[in-house]
């Protein structure tokens, strides 16, 4: 009864098993099982770029306009990582601000307190939008 036990357990499992207290050992599958299986995985991964083509020329303009949303917030956080760790200077931060406002000072005085360098702020701003915009030609 029990070599009998032991013969439908051996068959089922591909496990041979010994006199108790040997080592059992297990002997490969010979099940195509895992051909099956690499073979439907190379399949795929031999796919694999023309699916990934196909997405990129699917769905292009999304994922740039992503990639330039998650670009613009990493250069927005490395700008205010690098501000911080500017501020930690001692006395820079205060001269930064003397800086800024010596400069919009000068900045009032020579464009906005008389009207004809306001004119003439107006031209420039003209001038710049032109150029940016592209309807003026670089000089």
């Amino acid at each position: 009864m029990e070599s009998q036990l032991q013969q439908e357990y051996t068959d089922t499992q591909n496990i041979k098993v010994s006199a108790p207290g040997t080592m059992v050992t297990i002997e490969p599958s010979t099940d195509d099982q895992w051909t099956r299986v690499g073979s439907q995985v190379s399949g795929f991964l031999a796919q694999l770029p023309e699916i990934i083509g196909n997405f990129w020329e699917s769905y292009k303009q999304p994922i740039t306009s992503l990639g330039l949303i998650f670009a613009a917030i990493i250069t927005v956080k490395v700008v205010f990582a690098v501000i911080a760790a500017l501020n930690d200077i001692p006395l820079l931060a205060p001269t930064f601000e003397l800086v800024g406002i010596a400069y919009s000072a000068w900045f009032v005085n020579r464009y906005l307190l008389q009207a004809s360098h306001r004119q003439e702020l107006a031209q420039e701003i003209e001038k710049l939008k032109g150029k940016v915009v592209g309807s003026q030609q670089l000089s």
